[in-house]
């Protein structure tokens, strides 16, 4: 598992409570339940030409995978070395990207054959990958988001607060109607963000989105956003379900 860095300060600073003027604040309604392999230990999720992708971490179980949405039988599947721990995942301009945590490389393949094209050297830790259909965005723990060509080359650093004050911790990311939206690691908390300036323009909680009935000793956080044809699923790490669901403002 990722080393949990300054959590209590993440939390102190970036999910604190906001003022009348901060944030908007959600919590979610479930709109239907699918079944989820509960041995994925979900790092990225998104839909392509309506079909569902999904890439797995830890050592000697990553993986990149296909899934069919309604059984959650997964359709296709590569899996890497044991020393590969994967990440964020996502497709842009025909290729498929996959980060990696430490290793230190990202992998590349053919979007629609998952065919391999190349693996690439990568600057720092991968956490969260998406798109906004002109760029890669990622993400690395930290409070800042990365704009990135399609070789990995940083074309804009962007620092993300709430408040005023740095949202660390940021994981596994969305592109959703033109904002960011990012799991906030061993949170239920993802955050809207604006990928102009930064600020954090909404808070989602998740409590209790999987309850304690389906918790075992192996489930893990809440990570993973995708949305398709306007509808948002999320689903967690060694989940046994994944959820449509829609928002409800506080």
């Amino acid at each position: 598992m990722k080393k949990i860095i300054l959590f209590a300060v993440s939390l102190l600073l970036g999910l604190s409570a906001c003022s009348a003027s901060g944030p908007r604040q959600y919590g979610v309604k479930v709109v239907r339940e699918y079944p989820h392999d509960r041995a994925a230990y979900t790092q990225g999720l998104f839909f392509h030409n309506g079909g569902l992708y999904e890439s797995t971490g830890q050592n000697g179980e990553t993986s990149l995978r296909t899934v069919d949405l309604e059984s959650g039988k997964v359709l296709r599947k590569l899996e890497f070395d044991r020393k590969y721990f994967g990440e964020g995942s996502v497709i842009f301009d025909g290729r498929l990207y996959m980060l990696t945590w430490t290793n230190r490389v990202a992998f590349v393949y053919d979007a629609e054959s998952l065919k391999y094209i190349k693996t690439c050297a990568y600057p720092r830790e991968g956490w969260g990958l998406t798109t906004d259909g002109k760029q890669l965005i990622a993400s690395d723990g930290s409070a800042y988001l990365y704009f990135m060509d399609a070789d990995f080359q940083v074309k804009r650093k962007l620092k993300v607060t709430m408040n005023d004050r740095p949202v660390r911790l940021l994981n596994e990311l969305e592109w959703i109607d033109g904002k960011i939206w990012a799991n906030v690691y061993t949170t239920d908390m993802i955050v809207i963000i604006n990928p102009n300036s930064g600020m954090v323009e909404g808070v989602i909680d998740c409590t209790g989105l999987l309850p304690d009935s389906l918790r075992r000793k192996d489930t893990d956080v809440l990570n993973g956003i995708a949305v398709n044809d306007k509808k948002i699923y999320l689903t967690g790490k060694n989940w046994p379900k994944l959820y449509e669901i829609r928002l409800v403002e506080k």
